[in-house]
């Protein structure tokens, strides 16, 4: 491997990163996304949840590609789709979950379980703007809210 690419040219790259170089962005289908969520304190119909998605269909492939490596661990879309996304243990779905703590905290993940922790906030433009904030600023470590 190091014969074809340096080592000091690749020591610049976080794991996430080199990962994303070599596979390419993800084309992420929202709809089969969508169709593969559970929710937990939050309906498919509830605003929050309408908002979310408007959201994630608004990002450009980075972002989305981001998004799904900060609540799965990777950004590698399932080959079969995301009926076969794997957590902790085995086919897990996506799943989010209503944080009742305060609107100030950003969203959390829990990627042994491609949870999603989605605080109640109070306006679409708010829930856009600390989602971005939550998988751009937050994507390297555990327990960033």
């Amino acid at each position: 491997f190091y014969d074809i690419i340096p080592k000091r040219l690749i020591s610049i790259f976080n794991e996430q990163e080199l990962e994303l170089l070599i596979s390419g962005l993800p084309t992420i289908d929202i709809d089969d996304l969508k169709a593969n969520t559970e929710y937990h304190k939050y309906q498919a119909t509830s605003l929050q949840v309408q908002w979310f998605w408007r959201a994630l269909r608004s990002f450009d492939q980075k972002d989305r590609a981001q998004f799904l490596q900060f609540v799965t661990g990777t950004s590698k879309v399932p080959l079969q789709g995301f009926a076969y996304l794997e957590g902790m243990n085995g086919y897990q779905k996506f799943q989010i979950h209503r944080d009742d703590r305060s609107t100030d905290r950003l969203p959390v993940a829990h990627t042994c379980f491609n949870q999603l922790d989605l605080p109640a906030y109070e306006t679409y433009d708010k829930l856009k703007r600390m989602l971005l904030l939550a998988i751009n600023e937050c994507s390297e470590g555990f327990g960033l809210a």
